[in-house]
């Protein structure tokens, strides 16, 4: 083993190494802090069990993550990101074969030398618990719970994102058990959003379609963060018959009526004007004396019913009941 060896082995398994321990869920990403702003000649490395994956140094062709650092080593396969500024190290999308002790070395000239230990280690949570614990699939108007599937630590700081933006956190202060809501939170889940201040679970009510996204929150602790993902679905509920046969005008449900009722009026209005219009339009004929009106009226043989006519050619009626 060669001097630079021996020196980072005896940096991050010494006394002065500050050790952290770090519980995640497979599919989260975890973010490792150094707690320093990086200047340009600090130098900044990351070590996976004694394997270099990460190096920040003031020359930029000498910085590195993962295979770049150690040629030949795939297993992060691009899921390593290095925040230049501070050289936090996040590792995406973790998995249980990433599980182990990640060492933090810290150069500074003229001062010191530090570092850090983490120490990783992955929820054994099935594929089937995981995967109903992240994925949610509910209909237009229920409610649903995210939940972290951990206990709320005393002075952890947890966030809720919706498609990115800050929605609601649950301060680190035990004293305050207020809802935090953030200053450009969407307004559309005003007063839907309920927290639970034991778990950091989040309950929306009354949900629509337009909240389907992806959520995210971010637990925030001492030396590290996770973010944690959850996708939800909301199905839309169909309409009843009614509503599909007869297109939306967009009023209310008692203007509508009393739209109806006043076609019926209408309707029956204009069926008695007409009934008393046809009974006015019917011609009426006065009883003429029976010299005027006939000009001839005689009973057949048989008394039958005769017709004649008058001089206007109006139809007349004569009976048999002729006077004798």
């Amino acid at each position: 083993m060669n001097y630079f060896w021996m020196t980072v082995i005896l940096l991050v398994t010494g006394a002065s190494a500050v050790k952290i321990d770090v519980s995640v869920m497979e599919g989260d990403s975890v973010t490792l802090y150094t707690d320093v702003t990086k200047t340009q000649d600090n130098k900044v490395q990351w070590y996976y069990n004694s394997g270099r994956i990460a190096r920040i140094t003031g020359d930029p062709n000498k910085t590195c993550t993962d295979v770049q650092c150690n040629e030949g080593n795939w297993r992060f396969r691009d899921r390593l990101h290095l925040d230049h500024q501070t050289g936090s190290l996040t590792i995406r999308n973790i998995t249980d074969t990433d599980s182990g002790l990640y060492k933090l070395q810290i150069i500074i000239p003229s001062s010191s030398i530090s570092g850090k230990i983490f120490n990783v280690t992955i929820h054994d949570v099935s594929a089937a618990e995981r995967n109903e614990m992240k994925r949610k699939s509910v209909k237009e108007g229920e409610s649903v719970t995210l939940d972290p599937g951990v206990m709320k630590n005393t002075n952890d700081l947890m966030t809720w994102y919706f498609n990115d933006i800050c929605m609601t956190e649950i301060t680190g202060d035990p004293r305050s058990s207020a809802d935090v809501q953030c200053e450009d939170a969407d307004e559309r889940f005003r007063d839907r959003l309920k927290l639970d201040h034991q778990t950091g679970s989040l309950i929306i009510t009354n949900i629509n379609t337009a909240d389907t996204g992806l959520y995210n929150l971010q637990i925030s602790s001492s030396g590290f963060s996770i973010m944690r993902s959850f996708s939800v679905s909301v199905t839309a509920v169909p309409d009843s018959g009614m509503s599909k046969a007869v297109p939306d005008s967009g009023l209310s449900p008692a203007v509508v009526a009393g739209i109806s009722a006043g076609g019926f009026l209408l309707v029956s209005a204009a069926a008695v004007i007409y009934s008393r219009r046809r009974r006015w339009s019917t011609p009426k004929h006065k009883n003429l004396p029976l010299t005027n009106a006939v000009k001839e009226t005689s009973p057949n043989e048989n008394n039958t019913l005769l017709t004649n006519t008058n001089e206007n050619n109006t139809l007349l009626l004569n009976t048999t009941c002729a006077v004798r």
